[in-house]
């Protein structure tokens, strides 16, 4: 048994975080292999997604050694919403996935028991892995399948998907691999994973069922063209080494 901190990022979702919540928190009671603990990691929504959160912590309990954690970033941006919420983190496993849950639940014990177990050093969700089950327009699919060839041609990153809101890290690589890691936004997730590769950390895919959401506020041009701005950043700068780890593939 492993303590587990699966963070949901948000910003701006109060039409749907409560029913999200609520499957995760019934998930998570029918699967008490390990200690879960949910942590929804809000950066600087405008609307009422932080009431929700904190009417959800009094619900289910936000004392010390609660199940339901509603941590406030006021600051924009998905990487830094796992920064934060991973490093203040007890918990031996760290783990998120996007609030709208297109990755389907059932993933979670292949997502966080190779950590728990000490397999891997990180997990990811993949959509483009041919055992993978997905659902999404043709825009999303190619959009997706052109930025991880550029991904493994330019960055050299053995994935089959890099972007996929489904991921976990075990708390020594994620005090070691986080500090390093620059980007705040959408990138963080290729750039972290970038930095385990290059470092020698092990690294395990997990080919995931996922639905795509009609109603994802994604700006999918505006977040390709940051990502490659990632890319070039780390292709002329290089990947930082962990300190007294050295690094390679592996």
């Amino acid at each position: 048994m492993a303590n587990v901190d699966l963070v949901l990022p948000v910003y701006n979702e109060e039409l749907i975080l409560a029913q999200s919540v609520a499957r995760v928190l019934d998930w998570t009671n029918a699967h008490p292999e390990h200690e879960w603990r949910i942590v929804v990691a809000d950066n600087a929504s405008t609307d009422r997604t932080f009431q929700i959160a904190r009417e959800l912590e009094e619900e289910h309990g936000g004392e010390e050694g609660g199940r339901f954690v509603a941590l406030h970033i006021p600051v924009k941006g998905r990487g830094i919403a796992l920064r934060v919420s991973w490093l203040t983190s007890p918990a031996d496993v760290l783990a998120y996935m996007d609030v709208d849950l297109s990755t389907d639940l059932k993933h979670l014990p292949e997502l966080i028991d190779p950590i728990a177990t000490g397999q891997v050093d990180i997990s990811y969700g993949t959509r483009l892995h041919q055992d993978s089950e997905t659902e999404r327009s043709l825009r999303r699919e190619f959009t997706s399948r052109t930025y991880v060839q550029i991904l493994r041609r330019l960055g050299r990153l053995n994935v089959t998907d890099a972007q996929c809101g489904f991921k976990a890290i075990g708390r020594e690589p994620a005090r070691a691999l986080l500090p390093l890691v620059r980007d705040t936004g959408w990138f963080f997730d290729s750039e972290l994973l970038l930095l385990a590769q290059e470092n020698g950390y092990r690294l395990r895919e997990v080919p995931v069922r996922w639905i795509e959401d009609r109603d994802s506020r994604v700006k999918i041009l505006h977040t390709a063209i940051e990502d490659l701005k990632g890319l070039w950043r780390l292709r002329i700068g290089g990947v930082p080494r962990v300190p007294q780890r050295g690094g390679g593939a592996g």
